[in-house]
């Protein structure tokens, strides 16, 4: 790993947007249904925290999105106190329903507020109550995330691709830095499984992220390897340490893109 858990941990602790526009760092995570992006919010809250929680509600069973609105996730510093970034959840993405790729779109400008109910297939309007007519920098979104199984880039079908190259161009054209994860390691590689230190070697994987990158054009220096917390009781360094690299990524990349505007 390029940086021990240590020094991540310590980077992030000390994070403070330099822009006096910007009070969060917002980083919102896309992708298909059944992802893990809940999970990954709940990950990173559980390695910054010390202990596994699960304040975003997930589902394991469903065929369809379990998060029904585009909500924000703040995490405790202390008790007085947030970290200065936000996720922003949204309903997943599904191959004739699922979140309206122009509601990401507008999300994205910073024009979608908090509490917003997508509905399938109606794209949300500048006369709705949730439609942010004068966003903020601090509204807006500084980094974007697609989240995807592992074990499933193979499988993927060709419309949930293709929102989600759409959502990847929009954001191309904002400047938006765009990265992704890749979940349920575990799942995808038996080797991993036994051993979670095994996810940077595992050939099968790296074979995951080559193929994700030629899907969406992401570059393979973009794409990080995760295990959310799910099972475990307790957390631990080896799954903490894959975390810990992707978030601060998150944020090297979009406190470029909030300093170059």
């Amino acid at each position: 790993m390029p940086w021990t858990n240590e020094e991540n941990l310590n980077f992030i602790k000390s994070y403070k947007p330099q822009n006096n526009d910007v009070e969060n760092l917002r980083i919102l995570l896309h992708g298909p249904v059944g992802a893990g992006k809940s999970s990954f919010i709940n990950s990173v809250e559980s390695v910054l925290l010390g202990r596994v929680t699960g304040r975003v509600m997930t589902d394991t069973i469903s065929a369809n999105s379990f998060t029904k609105k585009y909500k924000a996730f703040k995490i405790h510093k202390d008790p007085k106190s947030f970290y200065p970034f936000i996720f922003n959840d949204t309903m997943g993405f599904e191959q004739r329903n699922g979140m309206n790729v122009e509601d990401i779109k507008l999300a994205l400008m910073g024009h979608v507020t908090e509490g917003y109910k997508p509905i399938p297939g109606v794209q949300l309007k500048e006369s709705d109550q949730e439609y942010n007519s004068c966003p903020s920098l601090d509204d807006k979104v500084h980094a974007l995330v697609c989240v995807m199984p592992a074990d499933l880039v193979s499988l993927i079908s060709d419309e949930v691709v293709k929102k989600m190259r759409d959502v990847r161009l929009a954001a191309s054209d904002m400047g938006i830095p765009q990265l992704a994860i890749l979940t349920k390691v575990d799942e995808a590689c038996p080797e991993v499984k036994n051993n979670i230190k095994n996810v940077y070697e595992s050939i099968y994987l790296k074979e995951q992220v080559d193929k994700f990158s030629l899907i969406l054009g992401i570059p393979q220096n973009c794409i990080f390897l995760v295990k959310n917390y799910e099972s475990e009781l307790q957390t631990n360094e080896d799954i903490n340490g894959p975390i810990l690299i992707a978030l601060r990524q998150m944020i090297v990349y979009g406190e470029d893109f909030i300093n170059n505007l």
